[in-house]
């Protein structure tokens, strides 16, 4: 019967849990989508650059 109020029990402190966390507010969030989109796009075109600049001096190099 132990068994049955573990899951009940584990749910009720959840939601206390949960009822202590600080949620973000809707502009908070899309500013931080804004920002990791933003820095996502900055290390593509680093990551881009470098591999083409690389793979030309070796594509040079091994001629």
């Amino acid at each position: 019967m132990k068994i049955l109020f573990k899951p009940i029990k584990f749910l009720r402190e959840v939601k206390q849990e949960l009822s202590k966390v600080s949620w973000s507010t809707r502009q908070e969030l899309m500013g931080a989508t804004v920002v990791v989109i933003m820095v996502t796009g900055i290390v593509t075109l680093f990551i881009g650059t470098i591999d083409l600049i690389l793979s030309q001096v070796l594509s040079r190099l091994f001629k």
